[in-house]
């Protein structure tokens, strides 16, 4: 392997320039600000985990997990999601607090990709998790969240796609009883958003026509609350009826809070399969193909932790917002310039302190003694003091205070 050069980062790392890091940072603290007005409070947990503990209970894939070894031989691994470390907290120090509990987080998470060009091994999510309530009341509470979430990051047209992975599994034990194997390929299907391979997976099954036809009717299985109702003629299972009824729940509860326009059912959305338990969600932005948002029930994940309780929540996928989402006009503030020569110091830079005090943004230079203007040497060659952007230039000159 050769050696990487001066510049160079690894791929799927990146560096965040100032204008970037200003809106991520306005985005951080909007999306915070809205959740805690939902009374969600803030969690920071460890950028390393324990391989064993959280890195074992990450929905994350083994091979996209960032390993490393300790002093001691231990393997640890760079957090791949936040859902996992809060559910430890959840089991340990916030053990004796009482439920639900409602908790936000802003972090980088990292998963190791292949060496392509566009993925991103470390990015940021800005989420939240509702603990030890099982109620279509709290899934709707999170996808309403996650709807203010988008809209107070300037994503300004957006649609929710929301399901339940109780439907389809109840579907495909009623079709399909036992064929584990086989259940497993339609849902990856699904999940890949490869409809000519569910296709292809069904015609394989070598089914009657009607089992066939209650396969690809879920294909069909899009749009608003009458959706429910179609969906409950397609299966008589009991897992799928009570699903459907729940996922019903929902909307009537996000018809409340009127947001309904926002979201539509999609009986095809599954999300992880192997990690969600019953209703998932999805949110694609008007400029974007690819989710800036993602979430939905997994009851199952706490109990790896010894404390078995209900759970949902989301994670804004804030990379894809800040590069691709364009509702926040990020205007630089420009600063206060105080210049000064060497007998007026002291003078300036108390003046410096003041402004700073009371909010302003300030820089400083030095002037030489005759008064002339100092240059600030570039990659592109002498710059002049003046020419750097201010809102104001005051300086300071011996027998001489004021602005100019």
């Amino acid at each position: 392997m050769s050696k990487p050069k001066g510049f160079e980062k690894p791929t799927g790392f990146r560096d965040y320039t100032p204008h970037v890091v200003t809106k991520l940072r306005t985005i951080e603290r909007n999306v915070l600000e809205c959740m805690e007005r939902w009374g969600y409070r803030q969690i920071i947990t460890p950028t390393i985990e324990y391989y064993d503990t959280v890195g074992v209970a990450s929905s994350t894939s083994d091979r996209k997990l960032f390993k490393l070894l300790n002093s001691r031989g231990t393997t640890l691994v760079l957090r791949s999601d936040l859902t996992a470390p809060i559910a430890r907290v959840v089991s340990s120090l916030l053990k004796d607090e009482e439920l639900p509990l409602r908790l936000s987080y802003h972090a980088n998470v990292f998963r190791s990709i292949e060496e392509e060009a566009g993925r991103e091994a470390e990015f940021f999510q800005t989420g939240v998790e509702l603990v030890g309530d099982d109620s279509p009341e709290a899934d709707a509470e999170v996808v309403a969240l996650a709807i203010a979430s988008l809209q107070a990051a300037g994503v300004s047209s957006f649609k929710i796609a929301m399901g339940h992975m109780g439907f389809l599994n109840g579907l495909l034990e009623e079709v399909i009883p036992g064929q584990l194997v086989q259940q497993e390929q339609l849902k990856e299907g699904l999940l890949g958003r490869d409809y000519v391979g569910y296709r292809q997976s069904i015609e394989a099954l070598h089914l009657e026509p009607k089992l066939k036809e209650q396969l690809e009717a879920i294909l069909r299985l899009r749009g608003g609350k009458e959706v429910c109702t179609h969906a409950a003629e397609l299966s008589s299972s009991t897992e799928a009826a009570q699903s459907i009824a729940h996922l019903c729940a929902v909307f009537e509860v996000l018809e409340a809070y009127g947001v309904s326009e926002h979201v539509l059912i999609d009986l095809t959305m599954i999300g992880d399969f192997s990690y969600y338990t019953g209703m998932t969600f999805e949110g694609y932005a008007a400029e974007l193909g690819s989710p800036v948002c993602s979430g939905g029930r997994y009851d199952n994940l706490l109990q790896q932790f010894g404390r078995s309780l209900p759970a949902t929540g989301f994670a804004l996928k804030t990379n894809r917002i800040i590069d691709g989402v364009h509702g926040i006009t990020i205007e630089e503030k420009k600063p206060v310039r105080i210049q000064y020569t060497s007998e007026c110091r002291a003078e300036a830079l108390t003046e410096a302190a003041r402004l700073r005090s009371i909010g302003q943004n300030v820089v400083t230079f030095l002037l030489p003694k005759d008064g002339a203007e100092t240059s600030i040497t570039t990659g592109n060659g002498p710059v002049s003091s003046t020419s750097i952007q201010a809102e104001q230039v005051i300086t300071y000159r011996s027998k001489n205070v004021g602005g100019r």
